[in-house]
């Protein structure tokens, strides 16, 4: 039975890990706005005795648990991480240098070399983003739905291709490379298009911004490597896609990671038990 776990409390999700009776990892998560979730959890495993915890709503847990049991904090970068590495290792990567790019509400790019790691850039472009434009232009607003409809939709008929610009021409880039999201809008005035392809527009408008960003941090730093994680990227196959399209496009190696959203929690975790 688990003694320890860890915790990330993120914008929209809250994680949690912590090794079971096998001695495999586990995890489950629970929405952030919902605290006495994760209480119940912790009610009904009575000998969990340490708790890491990380994530921009760490003070919100200690009220909701205080004064049940005592917790350790650890920095979210420091937690994601140390999680991330941890996962590399045990999906048999051996990585020295590379670009972590950590999709969650928002998106927060670091450099890892070896041992060190800093924060070098980010955006407000995120899951956040994604759900909140979705909701705005479909009215859908369940993060499960928008990511199955996604998967069914054709961007082509909304979104301005370079190609398009060019017609009839030598394009002096990749022809199918965005020029503009949501361009054809403007040109077309068609403005009903069905759910399924404005929300595959909406995940290539994030997905492409977030590439752009890490490719452009990636060749600052002279790294081919870029692991995109986060829990916006959990069965998201419609955005992976995106992603890694536009990453090896611009000649670098996007690394998805299994359990890519609990890297902040198995960070967590680690921290109070190693």
């Amino acid at each position: 039975m688990a003694k320890a776990i860890g915790i990330d409390t993120g914008g929209t999700l809250t994680k949690l890990a912590y090794i079971n009776q096998e001695g495999e990892l586990t995890l489950e998560v629970f929405p952030s706005n919902d605290m006495d979730l994760v209480r119940g959890w912790l009610e009904r495993h009575p000998h969990v005795n340490e708790i890491g915890v990380t994530g921009g709503r760490t003070e919100q847990l200690r009220k909701v648990l205080n004064p049940m049991t005592s917790i350790r904090y650890i920095v979210e970068f420091e937690a994601t991480i140390k999680g991330v590495r941890y996962l590399l290792e045990k999906e048999g990567n051996q990585i020295e240098r590379s670009i972590i790019t950590n999709i969650g509400t928002g998106t927060s790019i670091h450099f890892m070399e070896g041992d060190s790691h800093s924060r070098i850039s980010g955006t407000g472009i995120g899951g956040g983003t994604l759900v909140g434009l979705a909701a705005l232009l479909t009215g859908i607003t369940d993060f499960e739905e928008i990511k199955s409809l996604a998967t069914k939709g054709d961007r082509s008929s909304i979104d301005l291709l370079v190609k398009d610009i060019y017609q009839g021409m030598n394009t002096p880039i990749d022809g199918n490379l965005t020029a503009s999201n949501f361009g054809k809008i403007g040109i077309t005035q068609l403005i009903n298009h069905p759910d399924e392809d404005v929300l595959a527009t909406v995940q290539g408008l994030v997905g492409e911004v977030i590439t752009t960003l890490s490719i452009q941090v990636a060749q600052e730093r002279k790294v081919n490597n870029i692991v995109y994680i986060g829990s916006t990227l959990t069965n998201n196959d419609n955005l992976k896609k995106v992603i890694s399209h536009y990453t090896i496009l611009k000649k670098h190696k996007p690394i998805f990671l299994e359990n890519c959203g609990f890297s902040g929690a198995i960070g967590a975790l680690l921290n109070v038990v190693t």
